[in-house]
């Protein structure tokens, strides 16, 4: 990690270790420490610590608060490489995982949280701005969807061992949170040993950038953090709340989930180069209208377990598409705007996702469905959206109402 080296140099190393591999090698280790917290917390909130509505959602709220923090990313890369930052916050991820158990309180919950998603979401942050400018605009959305088609493969790992292994191991949430935890936290200190710093080819802007040119971008990242609460908060919560599922069953979705996913990930990268992200958008956000006032139906018309996890699968499927967000940014911005602007993106993908945690969640006392229906709408407001984005977007040609507008490009 000592040693310095630019992309054009890496290519004389072995595969694996080039930049790809580390991102790779990254693809893989966030899902295990994240995923093995998410695919417990359901059933360790409602047993151990006796949550209801109200408290998961307060949980959720905590949890997104560093996310809404990641424009400081902007600052702490003066002093500190992305690379670097990157695993470092694997690191937190992953030690604050495995001793999530430990603290079975709604205070110390609340804790544990705060510093696992400051490690979470500060990877995210770095880790889409290390895609974009390691990856050529030709090549990024097949391999975006190549690093998507890894980390379902990790996380299918993950479910995969929880589901054969919590009843004939009689296993604990401790023992389940320690070993994710510690394995994530492992690979990141493998990567600092094992490869180099790579140089991007154009420095990056060390300050907070907001240009009036990327609007639709910033309103298509405050769209998808608001409708994102929705499954994450309240579509696993449903199935324990509403259906009674124990931890394995749990798992077991989520693992024929990510098995659909795994195999569908390379194709979403292709479907984006093949159709672009205007069409990719409009397809995803318009499937998603239908998906979350089908989740209004389970409700309303009492619809059963097999429909609720069918609509869980496709709406996984369809969140995968967003990878045509990042392309569609890599597109339209100047080079060295992308780690200023990964971070901001991050922040305003948070400010609706600190927002309504907990009124969704004082909603969902009163009727689940609403907040469904309250999805929909937000899939909705997307889908009107992703109309304005360009067939070719590119710098100049932001939206389609960029025509329509005699100013220059920032």
């Amino acid at each position: 990690m000592l040693s310095k080296m630019t992309l054009a140099e890496a290519e004389s190393l072995p595969l694996w270790r080039r930049p790809v591999g580390l991102l790779f090698v990254m693809a893989i280790a966030m899902p295990i420490a994240f995923y093995v917290w998410s695919a417990l917390l359901n059933n360790f909130v409602k047993e151990v610590a006796g949550f209801d509505g109200f408290d998961i959602s307060a949980l959720h709220f905590v949890r997104e608060i560093p996310g809404f923090l990641a424009f400081l990313v902007v600052f702490i890369i003066i002093f500190v490489r992305e690379q670097v930052l990157g695993l470092i916050s694997l690191v937190i991820l992953g030690v604050a995982t495995a001793f999530t158990a430990w603290f079975p309180s709604l205070y110390g919950l609340l804790i544990l949280t705060f510093i696992s998603s400051l490690g979470f979401h500060y990877y995210e942050t770095v880790n889409q701005s290390l895609q974009l400018q390691w990856l050529s605009k030709e090549r990024a959305p097949h391999v975006l969807g190549w690093l998507m088609g890894a980390g379902s493969a990790s996380m299918m790992l993950v479910y995969v061992l929880i589901v054969l292994m919590w009843d004939s191991l009689n296993l604990s949430y401790n023992i389940v949170y320690m070993v994710g935890g510690l394995v994530t936290a492992a690979i990141a200190v493998f990567c600092f040993v094992a490869y180099p710093q790579f140089d991007s080819p154009t420095p990056q802007t060390k300050k907070i950038v907001l240009r009036k040119r990327y609007w639709l971008y910033y309103a298509l990242q405050f769209m998808s953090g608001a409708r994102r609460q929705i499954i994450t908060i309240f579509a696993g919560y449903m199935m324990v709340a509403k259906f009674g599922l124990a931890v394995h069953e749990v798992t077991g979705l989520y693992l024929i989930n990510l098995l659909v996913n795994t195999i569908a990930a390379p194709f979403v990268g292709k479907a984006v180069a093949r159709f672009g992200e205007r069409a990719t958008l409009i397809f995803e956000y318009g499937g998603l209208v239908l998906v979350f006032l089908a989740y209004s139906g389970i409700y309303w018309f009492g619809w059963g377990i097999l429909m609720a996890s069918i609509l869980y699968v496709i709406d996984h499927i369809l969140f995968g598409l967003a990878l045509a967000l990042k392309t569609y940014f890599q597109k339209i911005a100047d080079p060295e705007d992308i780690a200023p602007t990964a971070a901001v993106a991050f922040t305003i993908n948070h400010i609706a996702a600190v927002m309504l945690p907990l009124p969704l969640g004082l909603l969902w006392l009163y009727s689940p469905a609403l907040v469904f229906a309250s999805a929909a709408a937000m899939a909705t407001v997307s889908l009107g959206l992703s109309l304005l984005v360009p067939r070719h977007p590119e710098k100049g040609n932001e939206t389609r109402l960029a025509r329509y507008i005699a100013t220059p490009a920032e």
